[in-house]
């Protein structure tokens, strides 16, 4: 695997592939995350957010590699063990649907799946597998390892390299969405986090004190971009449409019919409007609600934020919202009733993470591992030991919103506001 071939990229210059990664990366498979916007609709708020997985994958590779020839510099993994990491952060996403995160929620509802499950299916059951096992690599252990699980083969700690607080997805997504945004919170020291990553007690660990400003600002800049972008009201607002649209239109566009990949690799954002839009004429009320939400989205004419809270603390009553979908959608009956409009006319937005700036695998995701040196053996401990930083971004942060057309914007504030309690929204609204 000598022969080389180089990717131009304008986040981190120049971009090498071995053969190997070149023979996925010309997959159409792979190729199809050409057509998949990394930030869904956020190009309605932010014009330039118009790239896309494909080369958010590359990138997340290309950081894989950086990582690890520092780990083999270290004498930690071996060559095989660079390119299993390589691998697995260039397939990371395989399996996000159309508009990314925003097909998620539909995804589940109906397949039961997440994008995650979608990864290890398609790199176990396409192509990719033969080429992966043609090299010698055990496409099993890669599908695992390329969704951050820990493998039965694979050294224990890899799977951190693709998924941990300060794994190289989001390292590669803070920076290059931020660039593409025009946002200035994505300017991460990437290099001095990674050379300075070590193994201790089975852990990566990033060294302490010499990299904890580097560290403390990765943290500060996933933070202020969940504020800024991916939480951002009018962001939220255009995906929510797309996701609504698409549960609508479930049928319709043959999301409960996937019974292999070519099924589901025929689904990108082109797909997915395209379909919509044939549904025009239709008489199902569903589909001409899909439609509208399509048309109205292409006019860039979206859903309003009438009501918008900021919870610091656990809510049981939040939580059954967030987690429960019959729950949520009752009350949004109660809303729809309480404003005096027709149901189906009021949307709870509550983000699927947990908390942010954090991932929702995580339990504790703030206690990043970090070592110190002393007396030439390494002390591991958590980063909320030492960084206040972390510590204040410990707490429990969510955002919910109510959403309504804009005629009935007012009716349904003052209703959200009689059912939640009188919160001020804390933020500006932005066109």
């Amino acid at each position: 695997m000598n022969k080389m071939i180089e990717i131009r990229d304008p986040i981190h210059g120049y971009i090498f592939a071995n053969e190997l990664e070149k023979e996925i990366i010309d997959t159409r498979v792979f190729q199809r995350l050409r057509r998949i916007n990394q930030l869904g609709m956020a190009y309605l708020t932010y014009p330039g957010a118009e790239h896309k997985r494909f080369i958010h994958c590359i990138g997340a590779m290309h950081l894989a590699g950086e990582v690890a020839q520092h780990l083999l510099n270290l004498g930690e993994i071996s060559k095989e063990d660079g390119q299993y990491i390589r691998l697995a952060a260039l397939l990371h996403d395989l399996g996000h649907g159309p508009f990314s995160h925003t097909f998620e929620d539909v995804m589940v509802k109906y397949l039961n799946k997440t994008h995650e499950d979608m990864t290890v299916w398609l790199i176990e059951e396409t192509e990719i597998k033969d080429i992966v096992e043609k090299y010698g690599y055990d496409a099993k252990e890669l599908s695992q390892l390329s969704v951050g699980r820990k493998t039965s083969k694979l050294k224990q700690f890899l799977d951190e390299v693709i998924a941990s607080p300060f794994d190289v997805d989001k390292m590669d997504f803070l920076i290059r969405d931020s660039h593409f945004t025009g946002v200035q919170y994505g300017l991460v020291d990437v290099k001095r986090l990674i050379y300075s990553m070590n193994i201790v007690e089975g852990h990566l660990a990033i060294e302490v004190p010499g990299a904890l400003y580097a560290l403390e600002s990765f943290i500060m800049a996933r933070y202020e971009m969940f504020k800024a972008v991916y939480y951002h009201r009018t962001v939220r607002s255009a995906n929510m449409m797309m996701s609504k649209a698409m549960d609508l239109a479930a049928d319709y566009i043959g999301l409960k019919n996937i019974k292999d990949p070519e099924d589901y690799i025929i689904m990108d954002d082109p797909y997915i409007i395209v379909k919509i839009r044939e549904a025009k004429n239709e008489k199902d009320e569903n589909l001409r609600l899909a439609y509208k939400m399509i048309e109205m989205l292409e006019r860039r004419q979206l859903l309003k934020c009438a009501y918008e809270a900021t919870i610091h603390t656990k809510d049981k009553y939040i939580s059954s919202i967030l987690s429960n979908e019959n729950i949520r959608r009752e009350v949004e009956r109660e809303l729809a009733e309480e404003a005096k409009i027709s149901e189906g006319q009021v949307y709870i937005d509550l983000p699927t993470l947990p908390s942010i700036p954090y991932s929702p695998k995580q339990l504790d995701p703030m206690e990043v591992y970090v070592f110190e040196e002393v007396n030439d053996k390494k002390i591991l401990m958590r980063m909320s030991e030492i960084s206040n930083i972390a510590s204040v971004l410990k707490g429990y942060v969510d955002v919910l919103r109510v959403y309504t057309f804009p005629q009935y914007r007012e009716n349904v504030k003052k209703a959200a506001e009689r059912i939640f309690g009188e919160r001020p929204i804390t933020t500006k609204i932005s066109v």
